[in-house]
C-alpha cells in the first residue's frame, strides 16, 4: 500500500443468536494482519445494529459470520437496510454454513462472495482487495 492509498475498512459483523464467534474472530484478526481497518461488533447483532455501524463507521465492507441457519433472511435484511440507508456502495460479503443453493440465490441477488468453512482467510482478503480495486476505480476515489 503506497502512502496516498487509505486502508480499506470492515465491519465482521455476528447478526443473530448463534453464539459460536470464534470463525469470525479469526478473520477479523487475518484482515488486521492484511493491512485493513477492522471493526468486530460481537455476537448477537441485528441487521439495524450492523448497518447502524457499517454507516457510522464509513466501513467498505461488511462481513457477516452466520452459522445458525437464517443466511437466506439475514444477508437480504442488512442488504436492504443498507439500501434504504444510501449505503448500498458497501459490499456485503460474509460466510458460514450455508447451502451452495442458497450462496448462488444470494449472490444472484447482488450479496457478494461468500465463503465456507475451510476456505483460506486469503480467499476472503484477495476477493476484498480485488473488489475494493475495482469499486474504487469505477468510482474514480
Amino acid at each position: 500500500m503506497s502512502d496516498g492509498e487509505r486502508k480499506i475498512r470492515v465491519l465482521v459483523a455476528k447478526p443473530g443468536l448463534d453464539g459460536h464467534d470464534r470463525g469470525a474472530k479469526v478473520i477479523a484478526s487475518s484482515f488486521r494482519d492484511a493491512g485493513f481497518e477492522v471493526i468486530y461488533t460481537g455476537l448477537h447483532q441485528t441487521p439495524e445494529m450492523i448497518v447502524s455501524a457499517a454507516v457510522q463507521e464509513d466501513v467498505d465492507v461488511v462481513a457477516m459470520s452466520v452459522l445458525s441457519g437464517a443466511h437466506m433472511t439475514l444477508f437480504p435484511r442488512v442488504q436492504n437496510l443498507l439500501r434504504e440507508q444510501g449505503a448500498d456502495h458497501i459490499l456485503l460479503t460474509g460466510g458460514g454454513i450455508i447451502p451452495e443453493d442458497d450462496v448462488k440465490e444470494l449472490e444472484s441477488r447482488g450479496v457478494g462472495r461468500l465463503f465456507g468453512p475451510g476456505t483460506p482467510t486469503s480467499a476472503a482478503i484477495d476477493y476484498i482487495r480485488e473488489w475494493f480495486r475495482e469499486d474504487r476505480a469505477t468510482e474514480g476515489v
